[in-house]
Formats: structure tokens, sequence, C-alpha cells
């Protein structure tokens, strides 16, 4: 027994060291092929791949020989070629760019997901050179790309997370990754909320695109979203312009094919008031008016307790009730246009107080004059009257257009009237009469500014009219820039210098109507100007292709007369605003 005891320890010791001699070997053979790869002497893991040979009793002769052979100096002869090029001439700044944006080309082509998620498996812990990269922008730039592109790849999901816990989450705003990570959406959506507080309309038009996209990568970050908004969106400070974000988000997920319509209703209290809630869902998710729909939202609003006026508020209901009242050739059924004017005039006018959803009070004094109003100017609008027959209108139109949500519509119908290819061939006058209206609305109601610039940079862009004579379409043209620069005295500067500007930047439109421009609103201007409007404004004053022609300095200079105009300004701007220059 004893013999058979020890002849069964023998063979375990005899198995235990055949297993222990695989393994050295398998080792060996690993960090021989790592040492055989190229330049892997400069990799980060070189010394723990060394320890872990010699640990299992590589030869160093080999090592040094295999590293040698395979050291051709790629990084060296890049730094070697880079300082080359600073001898000859170039600036550091340059050469690195040159360098970077090379580097960047190359991991985009070559990077390997499944390779990127072993560092972590290699290396047990976020490698320092992870750390250091996340710091430059060129680098968080390419994380980014590469994001986009590998969804899926944990070390580019974990990197995200870096750089959002390291403060640069206002960048990763339109990264689809990043809705899936709770935390670093989070804190996107906090950081995106505060810049549209503080930067207003300017800055939601800059970033609104990349946000809305992000909110809408899918249900769960869209539910998400709204569910925050609508909390933040009853607080007394900033709720009003929280609830213009969410309704913006809203507005996108309607154009991109999204129904968000159940959302909407589950958070704006409809549930509430089934009836309401169906009818106000069946058309929304249908993206159109329904008498009989209709018909029920009248008669719960005529009741004694009707439902929030909150409900008759949701954007995409209101641009279906302008588009039914407001749009030329639009039919509806007498019986049910009172309807259709009653609930876009309560919309418009009514006012309620409510307290932890309770409401305290109900304000119905203007509904009677915009109802009449409202329809005063549909029945004006849907006769499709010419200029010269809506001349006897006009004391109407204006009185009607003090109402904001009548003058919204006669921007609605304008813009539809003006779109019409024969509009401006059959027009004689400088100024159409319909344009003019919008001067009026301008005039009338800060809140609208945007949305008339919109309608004239459309009509700006929109394609020329071939059988129009080129000068009649540039007197076309510069008409449109006097009711642009009739926004600006209005005070909606930044968004319309901003839009020349780019105009000018792109090179898509005739200088002479950029130097119209700048003459235009240097006659209606005078100091002093904030630093925005000078950085804006003054390259195009500068320019000496817009401006050169209409400039005198040297014969000011030399005959002690008076500047003109655009001299006077960039001399101003020179001696005020040296930080700009």
């Amino acid at each position: 027994m004893d013999d058979l005891d020890e002849e069964h320890n023998s063979g375990d010791e005899s198995s235990l060291e055949e297993d222990q001699e695989a393994l050295v070997e398998r080792i060996q053979q690993e960090c021989i092929e790592k040492f055989s790869s190229l330049d892997f002497i400069m990799e980060p893991g070189i010394f723990a791949q060394l320890k872990r040979y010699f640990q299992a009793g590589g030869n160093p002769e080999q090592v040094v020989d295999l590293l040698l052979e395979n050291y051709q100096a790629v990084a060296q002869t890049a730094n070697l070629l880079a300082e080359w090029l600073i001898m000859a001439g170039m600036k550091i700044s340059e050469v690195q760019a040159l360098v970077e944006d090379h580097l960047k080309q190359m991991i985009l082509k070559h990077f390997d997901p499944k390779k990127a998620d072993t560092i972590f498996t290699d290396e047990g812990e976020t490698p320092a050179w992870l750390t250091e990269m996340i710091e430059h922008p060129t680098w968080r730039s390419l994380v980014y790309k590469l994001a986009e592109e590998y969804p899926d790849c944990l070390m580019l999901n974990f990197t995200i997370k870096l750089i959002s816990d390291a403060g640069f989450q206002s960048e990763i705003t339109s990264i689809a990754t990043a809705s899936q990570q709770l935390e670093v959406f989070s804190r996107i959506l906090k950081t995106a909320t505060d810049n549209f507080l503080e930067g207003g309309e300017e800055s939601m038009e800059r970033n609104l695109s990349e946000f809305t996209r992000m909110v809408c990568h899918g249900e769960h970050t869209y539910l998400y979203s709204q569910a925050v908004l609508h909390v933040l969106s009853q607080e007394p400070r900033g709720g009003s312009n929280i609830r213009r974000l969410a309704q913006e988000i809203s507005r996108h997920a309607q154009k991109t094919n999204h129904d968000p319509t159940p959302i909407t209703m589950a958070l704006n209290g409809a549930a509430a008031y089934p009836r309401a809630c169906q009818a106000l869902s069946a058309m929304l998710s249908r993206d159109a008016l329904n008498p009989a729909d209709v018909t029920w939202l009248y008669k719960m609003y005529q009741a004694a307790d009707p439902p929030p006026v909150d409900l008759l508020r949701e954007p995409h209901f209101l641009d279906l009730l302008l588009d039914a009242l407001f749009r030329p050739g639009s039919r509806l059924n007498p019986e049910h246009k009172p309807k259709y004017v009653f609930l876009l005039a309560y919309a418009g006018s009514v006012y309620e107080t409510r307290r932890k959803g309770v409401r305290k009070a109900l304000n119905k004094d203007e509904l009677r004059a915009t109802q009449q109003a409202v329809e005063k100017v549909h029945t004006i609008c849907q006769e499709r009257k010419g200029s010269s027959e809506l001349i006897p209108e006009l004391n109407a139109l204006f009185q009607g257009m003090r109402f904001p949500v009548v003058a919204l519509g006669v921007v609605h119908w304008v813009g539809h009237v003006v779109s019409e290819p024969s509009y401006f061939k059959l027009s004689t006058e400088h100024t159409p009469l319909h344009l003019a209206l919008l001067d009026e609305v301008v005039v009338c109601h800060t809140t609208l500014h945007q949305r008339v610039l919109d309608l004239l940079i459309r009509l700006f862009e929109s394609p020329p009219q071939e059988e129009l004579d080129v000068l009649v379409q540039l007197e076309h043209r510069k008409m449109l820039l006097d009711r642009m620069v009739h926004l600006l005295s209005r005070g909606c500067v930044v968004p319309v210098v901003t839009y020349v500007r780019s105009c000018w930047e792109k090179q898509d439109t005739d200088v002479s109507l950029i130097r119209y421009f700048v003459t235009e609103v240097l006659d209606v201007i005078a100091p002093p100007y904030t630093a925005e409007f000078v950085q804006l404004f003054l390259p195009l004053a500068e320019s000496e292709e817009v401006t050169g022609g209409v400039r005198g300095e040297g014969q000011v200079a030399a005959t002690g007369g008076e500047a003109d105009a655009v001299s006077e300004f960039i001399m101003h701007c020179k001696s005020n605003y040296i930080m700009m220059s």
C-alpha cells in the first residue's frame, strides 16, 4: 500500500512539473511575440513584459537581439522630421498641428475596438497616458469621433466618462454614446440647460441642434430629459425659459418622424382630463385637426370649470390652428370656424394662476377682444387681396396685430403669400405691402423678432427667379436687407449681424449687398457699442473688399475734413475697443 501511495505522489509531482514547464514556455512565447513586434521597446508596457519574461526564465541575450532587430525608431524619425520643418521656417504650432492631424487620421483609419478594450484587461487600471491624453482638445475630439463610430467600445465609453468627470461635458452634447451613461448624460443636460438660461435666444439657436439630437437619441433619454425639464419648468425663476427648451425638444422629435405626444400629454397634466387628452392626442399624432375633436375642446373650454390653458398651448397644436386659420386657401367649414377662432384666442389671451396644481384664478378679460381680432384678420387674410386691395384694410390689420397671437398669424400668412413664385414678378412697389406688415409686427412684438428674421432669411436665400432682370433681383435682395436693418434698429442686433457676417464669410453673397448692409446699419447706429457688436461688425467695416470704395481715410487725414461714416466707426472702435482689434 505504501508503495502505491509513493507511486501516486510521484505521478502528481511529475504532472505538476509538466504543467509548470508548459506555463513557463507559454509565457516566454507570448513575450517573444511581443518583443518581435515593431518598436516594442517604445511601448508603455515594456518593463512589465521584461519582468514577466525574466521571471519565466527567459534568455536576456535573446531579448536584446529581438528589441534591437525590430527597432525602427518611427517616433524618433517623426520627431527628427518635425525638427527639420521647424529649422526650415515653419512655426512650432503649425508643425504640431500637422503631426497631430496625420496621427488622428491614422488612428481613425486603423482603430480596432477589440484591441482598445484589452488595454484595461492588460493594465488592470486606468493608464496614465489616457488621463493625460484627455487634457488636450485635439485628442478629446478624436475620442468623440471614434465614440460615434464605435458606440459599443468599452474603452471609449470609459474615456467619455473620464472626459465628463474632468469637466468637459459641454463638448460632448452630440455623442450618442453619452446617452447610454446616466451620470454623463445628466451632467450634459445640466450644463446645456445652464447655458441656455444664461445665453438666451442666441445660445439656443446656436446649440439647439446638437443638444436635441442627443436628447432624442432614444425613448429613455427623451423621457428622462423631458421629465427633468418639466420639474424645473415649475420654478418661478427661469421656469418659462425651461418650458420653451422642452417645447423645442418636442418640436425636433416631431420633425424627425417621432411621436412625442404620449410623453407630452403625460407630463402636462392632460391625464386628469381624459376627454381633452384624447382629443389633443389624436390630432397631434395625426398632425391634422379634426372638427369632431375641436368641437369637444371647444365645449370643454366654454364650461364653467375648463381644463388648464397650458393644454392648448402645446406648440404643435398652435401651429395646426394657425395654419388652419391663416394659410391662404385653407377651407374651414363655416359652422366650425368660430370654434377654431375661440381656441386660438383662448390659448393666446387667457391667464390662470395655479398653486400646487390647483387653479386659484382665471382671467378672461382679453378673450373677447382677442377673439374678435382673430376673426377680423382671418377674414381679411382669406380673401387673398393684393397690395392695392389691402390698403383700405390696413387700419384693421394694425389694430388686430396689437394682439400677439394675431401678429403671429399675420407672419404665418405673409410667409405663405410672399413664397408664391409669381409674387415678386407681379409686385411693382419697392417694398411690397405684405413685407411692410412685418415691420409693424417687429415694432409691436419683440418676442416675434426671431420668427420674422427666419422668414426674411428664407426669402433672402431663395433661388433667384430667372425671369427677372439681374438688377431687379439685386434690388429685391436689398429690400430684404432693409427689413433686416429695421429689425436691427428695434433690438434684434446680434442675430441679424451674425447672419450677414456668415454670408460674407461663406462668400456666397454679392459683395455689393454686404456693402449696402454695412452703410445702412451705420446710418441708424451711434456709440456706445457693445463689445459683442463690435466684434461681429468691425471686420465687415474694415474689409477692403466690402468698404474700400466708400472709405476716404487718406483724404480726411490730408485735408482735415470730416470722416465718412465707415471711417468714423473704425476709428471709434480702434480708440475705444483696443482688445477687439
